[in-house]
């Protein structure tokens, strides 16, 4: 994140751990209740502001969820876009060969 990136309540900066690069999201504020992500300039979800719940999508516009603050719906998001480990992804093959 860069040192122009602001919080949803006081606009001040943001300070946070870096994002390994392979996961990396930009972020602009567009209004003063939305957030928008993009990944390598690439759109990669947003985050609304409704009273006191951060409410997130991917880039596809589907609800991730809900959450207090705006750096765990950021955190969520960075979380969506990862790529799923190897187990993970060992997993839901194993799972999706069993209902065949």
């Amino acid at each position: 994140m860069s040192s122009t990136d602001t919080s949803a309540r006081s606009g001040a900066p943001i300070e946070s751990n870096p994002i390994p690069a392979s996961a990396e999201l930009a972020w602009r504020q567009a209004d003063h209740d939305v957030f928008v992500a993009t990944n390598s300039g690439e759109f990669a979800g947003f985050v609304t502001v409704d009273n006191s719940t951060h409410v997130v999508h991917d880039r596809h516009s589907r609800r991730i969820g809900s959450y207090p603050t705006l750096a765990a719906a950021r955190q969520a998001l960075v979380d969506a876009t990862r790529p799923p480990s190897r187990s993970r992804e060992r997993l839901r093959r194993r799972i999706l060969s069993r209902r065949r």
